[in-house]
């Protein structure tokens, strides 16, 4: 198995630091408002990692934070605290405003048939392993206090900005990469918040007493104490969307290689590609894309945008469009149906160059694309025997997560019911012109009908 490894820019062999087992740490949301199917595509891809990993016999204890304080509207460790602006705007605590979004990510999941990780791992519930890890930075001499927070200090670090490809010489105050950039009391353009001061203690709702004054802790410490906590000092995969590589990820590694002196401190790196629309990413705080119930209520459903994830390469763009889910909404029922025609009985070889291919495909970093073009050659083959094409469909599933076998209930729209009746009547009339007009017109609604001894039966296409 093949992976493509961001920390070196290229696909390695992937060989777990403990046989047989895999530690997997995923950035998890920032629970302030719904999370839009752009966050969604990024959790698709580390389920499928997942699901390919145990594919492969591996088992896999996988962690996600659940970022409830710390998370600054701004990468330059300024600006309101996105949850206690959601708190503010909503008239609601902040812990109540954590939860109730956190329930809506989990329900986001049980559609999208992802699997919930081994531990969910919250911020706010973590306080005192962060406070901890910081205490061990300061040691260390690797931080210096401002009037706002304790700092970490990049400069100590030769390799800082390794896993962004960042040189600190050719930065300047303003911008880099996604992220902004300012200076301030910092020693350096580079260095990023620990544990932040509230400015009017008590008027916070979430902060904490600490060695260094009552404030609260700052984003990036958190992924670092509560992964290092569950899955070692060293651990083998680290996932993430990929707006995370230049400020997060980055400074995540440097204060965990820095305060356990592990290099390097995660293994592996992958990272997902946006979901944009019309060329351009989206986020929630621009309003964003729609939310899968939001999708529902257009008349999708979450395997719908599921499958249209899998058409497209983790680590390329997804651009979206209604349109485009509309032809992978189309492409998965049939493909749905067309398991559904399988008979059982037909006789034929086991069909193990598939399963060959398949897992080709899925190991060489995870080329799902290929994927489901080798699932779409399958189906229809009827040298492989009814049998073994549903067994290696079933097999296939596991990794694509699509209830392949799974049979739909599917309500036929009204207009189509009509056109079928009248059809049916011109069949009786023995007027065929019209009757094969009809059948025209279901075909282009999306639906296919087989007349049998009992009548029509009709079938989405």
């Amino acid at each position: 198995m093949r992976l493509f490894n961001t920390l070196t820019r290229k696909k390695e062999e992937f060989k777990p630091l403990k046989k047989g087992l895999v530690r997997i740490y995923v950035c998890g949301p920032t629970v302030y408002w719904f999370q839009h199917i752009g966050n969604l595509r990024s959790y698709i891809f580390s389920d499928t990692l997942r699901r390919v990993l145990e594919y492969n016999g591996l088992k896999v204890k996988e962690i996600m934070n659940v970022t409830d304080v710390g998370h600054l509207t701004s990468d330059a460790d300024e600006g309101e605290d996105k949850m206690e602006k959601a708190a503010a705007k909503e008239h609601k605590k902040a812990s109540d405003i954590a939860n109730y979004y956190w329930k809506i990510f989990r329900q986001d999941f049980k559609k999208l048939n992802i699997a919930e990780p081994d531990k969910w791992t919250k911020a706010t519930e973590h306080i005192k392993d962060q406070v901890d890890m910081v205490k061990i930075l300061e040691k260390k001499g690797y931080t210096y206090k401002t009037s706002d927070g304790i700092y970490f200090d990049t400069s100590k670090l030769k390799d800082y900005g390794k896993l962004a490809m960042l040189k600190a010489g050719d930065l300047k105050p303003g911008a880099s990469g996604a992220s902004i950039l300012a200076i301030g009391e910092k020693k350096n353009i580079t260095d990023f918040a620990l544990w932040k001061f509230s400015e009017k203690p008590g008027k916070r709702q979430q902060e904490w007493k600490s060695p260094w004054g009552i404030g609260f802790p700052g984003w990036h410490i958190e992924c670092s104490a509560m992964s290092s906590k569950y899955l070692g000092k060293q651990f083998d995969i680290h996932t993430g969307g990929e707006d995370h590589i230049p400020v997060h990820h980055t400074n995540e590694i440097a204060q965990s290689e820095a305060a356990f002196g592990k290099k390097p401190w995660v293994k592996y790196w992958l990272h997902g590609a946006f979901l944009v629309s019309k060329g351009k990413k989206v986020s929630k705080s621009k309003g964003g894309l729609f939310t899968i119930t939001e999708l529902e209520e257009e008349g999708y459903t979450a395997l719908d945008f599921r499958y249209l994830c899998l058409l497209t390469h983790y680590r390329k763009n997804l651009d979206f469009s209604l349109d485009a889910l509309d032809a992978a909404k189309a492409a998965y029922r049939s493909l749905k149906n067309k398991i559904q025609t399988i008979d059982i009985k037909a006789r034929g070889s086991d069909g193990k160059n598939y399963l060959e291919q398949f897992e080709s495909a899925i190991n060489d970093d995870m080329n799902m694309p290929k994927a489901i073009q080798v699932l779409q050659s399958l189906i229809p083959d009827n040298r492989i025997s009814g049998r073994a094409r549903l067994s290696v469909i079933k097999k296939v599933d596991t990794v694509f997560g699509l209830d392949l076998l799974k049979k739909d209930k599917v309500a036929v729209p009204a207009d189509v019911k009509k056109l079928v009746a009248k059809r049916e009547k011109a069949r009786k009339n023995k007027d065929w012109a019209e009757a094969d007009k009809l059948r025209d017109k279901v075909n282009k609604l999306g639906y296919i009908i087989n007349d049998t001894e009992k009548g029509p039966k009709l079938r989405p296409k």
